[in-house]
């Protein structure tokens, strides 16, 4: 996989990468897209690092996606009311993964929920020793992700310069919230990632 020149230079790979899943969370349109009603507004600036982390971690890598479900039932009935223009099928374009996202041939993984552990993303994680989060939004789907998988055992490290929230302040709201899990959830940088 190529890294493009303009993405900041390569992020190296160390011994214990082998070792541990990187798990992006939510690369997609509804995301990404400025008139979305979901748009994270750091998406752009975090997708080279992304893509860097995805060439570092390659073929241990696992991308996933939040969709609809075809009928909502509890709570989500009153979300999905607040939130019309997200009742649509798997295959509709502001569920795809974005272009600019260099996911290759890897696993992706749907699911209509916030977090995104589940018996589906632990099969695929299988014996890694850790998993590697990274993605949008930081205050929802990766927090959702992390505590959930920290809750069940799994060392989690979130790369917080490869996240983006809804707000900065968001962000940063949930970093804090995720800090208080160590040392189950660790928070790095893609460069100081060990």
């Amino acid at each position: 996989m190529t890294v493009p020149p303009d993405a900041g230079g390569s992020v190296p790979r160390n011994a214990g990468d082998e070792t541990r899943t990187l798990v992006v969370i939510d690369m997609q349109v509804v995301f990404a897209d400025p008139e979305s009603p979901w748009a994270a507004p750091g998406f752009a600036a975090i997708t080279p690092t992304v893509n860097r982390l995805i060439a570092r971690f390659s073929p241990r890598v696992i991308l996933t996606r939040f969709i609809a479900p075809g009928q909502p039932s509890g709570a989500w009935v009153e979300y999905y009311r607040q939130w019309p223009f997200a009742v649509q099928p798997p295959g509709a374009p502001l569920w795809e993964l974005v272009p600019e996202l260099d996911g290759g041939e890897h696993l992706v993984i749907d699911r209509p929920t916030f977090g995104k552990w589940g018996h589906a993303l632990s099969s695929a994680v299988g014996d890694a020793a850790g998993i590697v989060l990274c993605g949008v939004s930081t205050d929802c789907c990766v927090l959702s992700t992390a505590l959930a998988a920290a809750d069940r055992g799994m060392a989690v490290e979130v790369v917080t310069d490869a996240c983006a929230g809804a707000t900065d302040q968001d962000h940063q709201r949930a970093l804090d919230a995720m800090a208080l899990y160590a040392p189950l959830i660790q928070l790095t940088t893609a460069e100081t990632l060990a």
